[in-house]
């Protein structure tokens, strides 16, 4: 048995690409005529969770966004240019948001 196949990312002006090459025993567990990431639209978590399943290992933010019928074993998958440095700047701003400003710490907790 081969192993999945991961392709260099390439870009546009808008997202980061690659393609992943399935081994044909993976290639059949794929579903026939939809995307994977179209299943569970409202939760990323759980779309990334069932290309995961057939054994597809990505960072977050990967979507499964068309099928090349020709190649159906080739999985195309797209996220936003920098998705990585967003999240990061979103899980600090969300830190930062719950962070008490010192001059509001003697009102919390009584004089310091």
């Amino acid at each position: 048995m081969g192993q999945i196949q991961y392709s260099e990312k390439y870009f546009d002006d808008i997202y980061e690409y690659r393609h992943v090459v399935l081994t044909p025993e993976v290639a059949k567990l794929l579903p026939k005529n939809r995307l994977l990431s179209e299943v569970m639209e409202f939760d990323v978590d759980d779309e990334q969770n069932e290309w995961r399943a057939i054994g597809v290992q990505q960072s977050r933010g990967w979507v499964h966004y068309a099928i090349h019928r020709p190649e159906p074993h080739i999985m195309l998958f797209r996220r936003p240019l920098n998705y990585q440095q967003q999240q990061e700047n979103q899980a600090q701003q969300q830190i930062l948001a719950n962070v008490v400003p010192f001059s509001n710490l003697e009102k919390l907790c009584g004089p310091v």
